[in-house]
C-alpha cells in the first residue's frame, strides 16, 4: 500500500493509504478474511431481510420506485442500486449479528459490503474487484477509526454510521477507479453526510445507520465521479470531521503506524446474536454453567465486572423487547446462565426477554465497572447458596486459525440462510462466496442470494 504523506493533508494521506490496493499485493490471510466478511454479511442480510424493519423499508421506499436495477438480498423484489445499498445494509445489521473491529470501534462490513455489492452488480464488476473494494473500504474506515480515537464513540457517535460512510465511499471509489481528486471528493461528500447516534441503540434506527452509510457512500462516489464538489480536506478542515466529531487534532501519525498492514485480518466475528460487548460476559457465564451446572433457581447474586464505557453501550437495565435485550448486559448474562442458546435468533424474541424466570434472574445481576479494563474483557462471579463460581473472558482477540473460523462462519451462515434459500441454495451460495475471486460478474453471485 502506498503511504506517501509528505505533500498531503490528512484526508489525502488516508486516501493514499488504500487507493492503490490490488489483489496481487494482498496477503493470503487478508484475502481469506475478506471472503469471510462477505459470507458473514450475506448470511446476516438474508436472515435480516425478514425482520420488520426491512419490510417497512421495502414497503415505504423500495416498492414505490419501480426500479429493477439491483438485487435485494434474500428477496425477489428489486430496486435502484442506491436503495439496494440502503435496504441490504439495514437488513445486514437488523439482527446485530454482523462482524466488528476494535480499530474502527464499530461494524466494518455492514456499511462497506452492501454499497460495493450494489455498485458492482450494476457495472458488471467481477468478484476479484469486489473483494479488492471491500478490503479498501475496511482498511480506510479502520485507519479513520484510529484517527478519530475513542472519544468519537465515547461522546455518542455510532461509528458504523459515521466512519462507515467513509468506508462505503472508499469501496465504491475503488470500484469506479476514481483518480485521487475523485477519491477526495467522495471523502468530502461522505464526511458531510456521516451520521449515527448511540442513543438509537435498541431501536430500528441503529441498523438504519448502516444502511444510510452504505447508501450515502455509494452516492458520494458516484457524485464525485460526475464532478460534484466537496471539501477535499473534510477531515482536517476548520469545522471539519475531526474537529466536530471527535475534537481530534489532525495528524497522519495514526495512518503511518499501519503502513503495510492489512487490518481486515483483525476482524472479529459474532457467534452470539447480540451487541459484541456483551460477548465476553456471555462467554464467561456460559463457562461457569458448563463447568459447574449451577441451577439458575438457586443463584443469589451475579456480579459482572466490565469497563465503564460499556454502561453507555449495552446496559439497558430492564429490556422489554428482543432488540433491547441484545443491548442488556444483565439480560444476556442471565440467558447464558440459564443455558440458553445465544446464537439462536429466537432467543432474542420479545416473549423470551420478558419471561418471568429470566427476568427474575436478570434482576439478580449486578454490573460493576473496573478501571483500566479493556472493553472486550469481563469477569462474572456467581454466588449460589454460599458458594462462588467465577470465570473471565476476553472477546477482543482475532482468530489465529482461519480454517476453523471459516468452518464456524459457514455453519453460522447455513443456519441463517437455509430457512430462506433452502439448504442446497445456502450451500451453493457459501461455496461461491468462499471462491468469490473466481466469479465472472457480481450479478451471478447476487442472483444466488434471492429466495426461491
Amino acid at each position: 500500500m502506498n503511504m506517501q504523506t509528505t505533500d498531503a493533508g490528512v484526508t489525502r494521506a488516508l486516501v493514499r493509504a488504500v487507493r492503490d490496493i490490488r489483489w496481487e499485493e494482498i496477503p493470503a490471510d487478508a484475502r481469506e478474511v475478506a471472503r469471510q466478511c462477505l459470507l458473514d454479511f450475506l448470511g446476516c442480510a438474508v436472515a435480516g431481510s425478514r425482520q420488520p424493519l426491512a419490510q417497512i423499508l421495502l414497503t415505504e421506499i423500495a416498492a414505490r420506485e419501480g426500479s429493477s436495477e439491483a438485487t435485494l438480498v434474500g428477496r425477489q423484489e428489486r430496486c435502484s442500486r442506491s436503495t439496494a445499498a440502503l435496504l441490504n445494509g439495514a437488513a445486514g445489521h437488523a439482527l446485530d449479528f454482523d462482524d466488528t473491529h476494535m480499530a474502527m470501534g464499530g461494524h466494518t462490513s455492514v456499511p462497506v459490503v452492501p454499497s460495493a455489492l450494489a455498485l458492482a452488480e450494476t457495472i458488471a464488476a467481477n468478484g476479484r474487484s469486489l473483494l479488492e473494494a471491500i478490503i479498501a473500504g475496511v482498511e480506510l474506515e479502520c485507519r479513520l477509526g484510529r484517527l478519530v480515537g475513542g472519544e468519537h464513540y465515547a461522546i455518542g457517535f455510532h461509528s458504523t454510521g459515521t466512519l462507515g460512510a467513509f468506508g462505503a465511499a472508499a469501496a465504491c471509489a475503488h470500484l469506479l477507479n476514481l483518480d485521487e481528486d475523485g477519491w477526495l471528493g467522495a471523502m468530502g461528500l461522505a464526511g458531510t453526510q456521516a451520521a449515527g447516534l448511540k442513543s438509537a441503540f435498541g431501536t430500528m434506527a441503529k441498523p438504519l445507520h448502516a444502511g444510510r452509510a452504505a447508501s450515502n457512500g455509494l452516492l458520494s462516489a458516484l457524485a464525485a465521479r460526475g464532478g460534484f464538489t466537496a471539501n477535499a480536506a473534510i477531515l482536517e478542515a476548520d469545522q471539519g470531521f475531526l474537529a466536530t466529531h471527535a475534537g481530534a487534532a489532525p495528524s497522519v501519525q495514526p495512518i503511518d503506524e499501519f503502513a503495510g498492514r492489512f487490518l481486515i485480518r483483525d476482524t472479529l466475528f459474532k457467534y452470539h446474536a447480540s451487541c459484541y460487548l456483551t460477548h465476553a460476559p456471555i462467554n464467561a457465564a456460559a463457562r461457569i454453567q458448563a463447568e459447574h451446572h449451577v441451577d439458575p433457581k438457586i443463584i443469589d447474586d451475579v456480579e459482572v465486572r466490565v469497563a465503564r464505557s460499556l454502561l453507555k453501550v449495552c446496559n439497558i437495565q430492564s429490556p422489554t423487547s428482543g432488540l433491547e435485550g441484545k443491548f442488556s448486559l444483565r439480560a444476556t448474562t442471565a440467558l447464558a446462565l440459564r443455558g440458553e442458546d445465544t446464537s439462536d435468533l429466537g432467543t432474542f424474541s420479545d416473549a423470551r426477554v420478558k419471561d418471568p424466570d429470566l427476568v427474575a434472574l436478570r434482576d439478580r445481576v449486578r454490573i460493576v465497572t473496573i478501571d483500566k479494563t479493556p472493553q472486550t474483557r469481563a469477569r462474572v462471579i456467581v454466588t449460589a447458596q454460599g458458594r462462588q463460581f467465577e470465570a473471565e473472558s476476553d472477546s477482543g482477540q482475532p482468530a489465529s486459525d482461519l480454517d476453523l473460523q471459516r468452518e464456524r462462519l459457514t455453519r453460522k451462515f447455513g443456519g441463517l440462510t437455509s430457512p430462506i434459500l433452502g439448504r442446497s441454495g445456502a450451500e451453493a451460495l457459501a461455496r461461491a462466496v468462499l471462491e468469490a475471486e473466481k466469479v465472472t460478474t457480481v450479478s451471478e453471485l447476487m442472483r444466488m442470494t434471492v429466495s426461491r
